[in-house]
C-alpha cells in the first residue's frame, strides 16, 4: 500500500524549510496591490471564515460576521482568542439573521460578502430550492437593501444554474439589481419576479440599483487545489459608473497536463522519483495543448508536499493541528475520492452528518482513506495555524460549505480595485 508522505518521500524537515503552508504573510506583510485597503464590509453567512479570509487578504475590515451555527461560530472565536490573524479582529454575531436588522450598518460598510446555505439548489441535496426554508437570498437582499453598500460578493453552488431554477436564479439577479423593490407579504416569488421584470422594463425606476453580473468559476482555475465550481453574483452600485469584470483564469488542465508528459516539471516540482513514477498508472493525455501564459492546476500532492499520512504516521502527524486519521473510508460507485496527481474533486459537506465519498485521497494503487480535518483545510486554502472546532463530521461540514480562500481573494480584490478608480 503507497502511504502519501512515503510515495512522495516529503516528510524530510532539512528539504522543506519555509514550504509549510501559511496566511501569515498576507496579513502582516500585505502586497503593494493591498496597501491601504481596508474597505469596511460585513459578512453573512461566515461559516468557518473562506470567504471572509479571502476578503482580509484582499483588504477588507469586517465590522461584524453572522452565523447561526455554534461549531462555526466556535472555529472563529478560538482562533481569535489564540491571536491568529485576521480572526481576532472579527467581529462575531451568532444569529438567525432572519431576525436581525442590518439598518445600524446603513451606509457605514462598502461591501457586504457570503454564500447563503447552499443545499436548495445543491446536486446532492433535496433540490426544493424557492420552497426550501434554508433558501436565504431573501436575506441576503434584504442586507443589500438596509446598508446600502459599493458592493456585494455572494456565492453558490453551480446547481443554481441548473435549467430547473433558471426562473429563479433570473429571480435572485432581479432582486440583487433593484433591491428595494420589496416583496408584498402576500405575493409569491413569481408575482414579485413580475414585479421585478415589470420595474427592469419601464425605466421609472428610481432606488438602488446595482449592475449585476453572475458567473461560474472553478477554484483550480486560480490555482485552488480543488475542481470546485461554484456561481458567484457580484453587483456594484450603479451610481459609481464602475468598469468590472470577472477575473481571468490563471491556471489551467493544460497547463498542468503540460507540465506533466512534455516538460516533467511536474515530477520534479513534486518529487517524485523516476521509479516511482513507473509505478504510476496514469494514462499519457494523448493530445496535449500549449497552455500558453497559464499556470498550471495544483495538485492534491503538491498541497499535502509537508503533511505525513496520518494514517501511516500518526506520531509525526500530532505536530499538525486537525491532522488525525479517520477511520471508515470506502469506494464504491460514484465516490472513488480524489486521485494523488491532480486536483482534488469537490469536498462535500455531506449529509446527516456524514461527509462525501469523495472527501478521500486515492493512492495510485487504487487504496482510499479520509482526508483528514487538516487535509481538507489545505484543499481550501485555510492556513495551517488555524484550528477548526468540533466533532470530525462537523469540521468536514465547515470545510465542505467553505469558499475557497484564494479564489474569494482573487473575486474581491478585483471589486475592491473596481470600486478605488471610481474614487
Amino acid at each position: 500500500m503507497f502511504a502519501v508522505g512515503r510515495l512522495c518521500n516529503i516528510y524530510r524537515a532539512s528539504e522543506l524549510k519555509g514550504v509549510r503552508f501559511s496566511f501569515f504573510w498576507r496579513y502582516r506583510n500585505p502586497g503593494e496591490s493591498q496597501q491601504g485597503l481596508k474597505m469596511k464590509a460585513i459578512e453573512l453567512f461566515v461559516g468557518a471564515g473562506g470567504m471572509a479570509l479571502g476578503g482580509s487578504a484582499a483588504g477588507l475590515r469586517p465590522l461584524a460576521v453572522f452565523d447561526w451555527d455554534k461549531w462555526a461560530c466556535e472555529t472563529i472565536r478560538e482562533n481569535a482568542r489564540s491571536e491568529i490573524e485576521p480572526f481576532r479582529n472579527w467581529p462575531v454575531e451568532q444569529i438567525d439573521i432572519r431576525d436581525y436588522s442590518f439598518k445600524a450598518f446603513n451606509n457605514k460598510v462598502e461591501i457586504v460578502t457570503g454564500g447563503p446555505p447552499c443545499q436548495p439548489f445543491s446536486l446532492g441535496g433535496r433540490h426544493r430550492a424557492y420552497d426550501d426554508t434554508r433558501d436565504l437570498f431573501p436575506q441576503a437582499v434584504r442586507a443589500v437593501r438596509e446598508t446600502r453598500p459599493k458592493a456585494f460578493v455572494f456565492e453558490n453552488v453551480k446547481g443554481l444554474t441548473r435549467q430547473t431554477f433558471v426562473n429563479y436564479f433570473e429571480y435572485i439577479k432581479l432582486q440583487l439589481r433593484f433591491p428595494d423593490v420589496e416583496r408584498a407579504q402576500n405575493d409569491d416569488w413569481l408575482d414579485h419576479l413580475r414585479q421585478l421584470e415589470e420595474v427592469e422594463s419601464s425605466n421609472t425606476y428610481k432606488g438602488l440599483r446595482y449592475q449585476v453580473l453572475a458567473e461560474v468559476l472553478n477554484a483550480a482555475d486560480f490555482g485552488v487545489p480543488q475542481r470546485r465550481e461554484r456561481v458567484f453574483f457580484v453587483g456594484i452600485r450603479s451610481d459609481l459608473n464602475a468598469k468590472w469584470h470577472f477575473p481571468k483564469a490563471t491556471h489551467s488542465r493544460h497547463a498542468l497536463a503540460w507540465d506533466k508528459w512534455e516538460t516533467d516539471a511536474y515530477w520534479e516540482r513534486a518529487r517524485v522519483s523516476l521509479k516511482e513514477r513507473e509505478l504510476i498508472k496514469f494514462k499519457r493525455a494523448s493530445a496535449l495543448q500549449d497552455p500558453g501564459e497559464k499556470k498550471p492546476w495544483r495538485t492534491v500532492r503538491e498541497a499535502l508536499l509537508d503533511l505525513p499520512d496520518p494514517q501511516l504516521e500518526p506520531k509525526a502527524s500530532k505536530r499538525f493541528l486537525n491532522h488525525d486519521f479517520q477511520h471508515g473510508a470506502r469506494s464504491y460507485k460514484g465516490h472513488t475520492g480524489s486521485p494523488l496527481d491532480e486536483p482534488a474533486k469537490t469536498l462535500k459537506a455531506g449529509v446527516h452528518g456524514v461527509p462525501g465519498g469523495e472527501n478521500m485521497l486515492r493512492r495510485p494503487d487504487g487504496t482510499v482513506r479520509y482526508f483528514s480535518i487538516r487535509e481538507c483545510a489545505r484543499l481550501q486554502r485555510f492556513p495551517d495555524e488555524m484550528e477548526l472546532h468540533g466533532s470530525w463530521s462537523e469540521c468536514m461540514r465547515q470545510l465542505g460549505n467553505a469558499v475557497p480562500v484564494d479564489l474569494a481573494q482573487k473575486v474581491i480584490e478585483s471589486v475592491v480595485a473596481a470600486i478605488k478608480r471610481t474614487s
